[in-house]
């Protein structure tokens, strides 16, 4: 990689990299059962239709039926049967009821085991996500320290430059922690 025109041109990349991370970090929070019903907890479900391993939703429309339930309406009534059984092999230990091409699927309050089962699970995205992090701040620092090494950039510009990319990984694994503080209160949250 060429030395940027200018510490935006590195900032803007490393930026979009780190933002990426956070935004995986979001789509595995939207998977982790909450006391409130989401459709995203169904998001990861994958169902065996079509002679194909589709994502239920390319065969159903999730909604919110309530505060404890979610309402799966299958487009095609053959699929129905299919979507229940992935719904109930998902691993997220919920009893789907069919009724036709509607699947209502009841969230079982969570016992506090589970919750601290989830609250683990949470950690280990928060980690991943960090991980990340610190890999598009190691690739930037590295950058820096080629550019400088091959005279494109000075010194000076260098240290200037370190010190901005670890101020954009200090600020990126804080809004980790951030997000990892706020989805701990609601899967605790009674």
């Amino acid at each position: 990689m060429a030395a940027p025109a200018d510490l935006n041109t590195l900032k803007q990349d490393l930026t979009r990299r780190m933002d990426g991370a956070l935004e995986v970090l979001k789509k595995e929070f939207s998977g982790l059962r909450t006391g409130r019903a989401s459709p995203a907890l169904l998001e990861p479900i994958r169902v065996e239709v079509y002679g194909a391993n589709q994502p239920l939703s390319q065969v159903a429309n999730v909604s919110v039926g309530g505060p404890g339930l979610l309402s799966v309406q299958v487009w095609d009534r053959s699929a129905a049967k299919a979507v229940e059984i992935a719904i109930r092999d998902s691993g997220l230990g919920l009893n789907p009821q069919t009724e036709g091409q509607t699947i209502r699927v009841p969230l079982p309050p969570l016992t506090q085991e589970r919750r601290n089962e989830l609250a683990k699970q949470a950690h280990k995205y928060a980690e991943a996500a960090k991980v990340a992090v610190r890999g598009v701040r190691r690739d930037g620092m590295e950058s820096i320290k080629g550019w400088e090494k091959k005279s494109e950039i000075g010194k000076d510009d260098a240290a200037k430059w370190s010190d901005e990319v670890q101020k954009l990984t200090d600020q990126t694994i804080k809004k980790v922690d951030e997000l990892l503080a706020e989805k701990e209160k609601d899967i605790k949250a009674v």
